[in-house]
């Protein structure tokens, strides 16, 4: 039984950690559209698309949750990492962004808290680590701050 048990947490770790290897991936993709750094961008989307194939063991109700977004999560990570082209990695940003929050609210995995952010100017939204405003969609210093917090994710413990 207590084997059996330490199993069942060693799953949901796992599956916890990859759920947070995919935020951090999008993250990384995030920082590298702040920095307007669209080499960089394509890397992190890269390792993204591939880490969103192994999204680790979920209960069944997460599972559908996963697999609704699943696909529209791959497109956008897949032409992110086509093109070093920041404008257009930004088009899909916004879209993976809306549709990851989407994600993470169902499953309630994330290990750390998660900030939805708004840029009025863009009527756009970005998932942050952080709840200072660093803004995705402008590398202009006089745009950077452009924005404010619309939601938290509270981390799971």
């Amino acid at each position: 039984m207590l084997a059996l048990s330490f199993s069942v947490l060693i799953a949901a770790a796992q599956s916890s950690n990859n759920i947070d290897k995919i935020t951090k991936d999008y993250f990384g993709v995030k920082n590298s559209l702040v920095a307007g750094k669209g080499s960089d961008a394509q890397n992190s989307a890269k390792t993204l698309l591939a880490d969103l194939s192994a999204p680790g063991k979920l209960s069944t109700d997460q599972q559908k949750v996963f697999d609704g977004y699943a696909d529209k999560l791959k497109f956008d990570s897949r032409h992110i990492s086509e093109t070093t082209d920041v404008e257009h990695q930004r088009e899909h940003f916004e879209s993976l962004s809306k549709n990851l929050y989407e994600v993470l609210k169902g499953l309630k995995m994330n290990t750390s808290i998660v900030y939805m952010q708004y840029c009025p100017m863009k009527k756009a939204y970005w998932l942050s680590e952080s709840s200072a405003i660093k803004n995705p969609y402008y590398s202009d210093r006089s745009m950077a701050t452009c924005g404010k917090t619309t939601a938290t994710l509270a981390a799971v413990k």
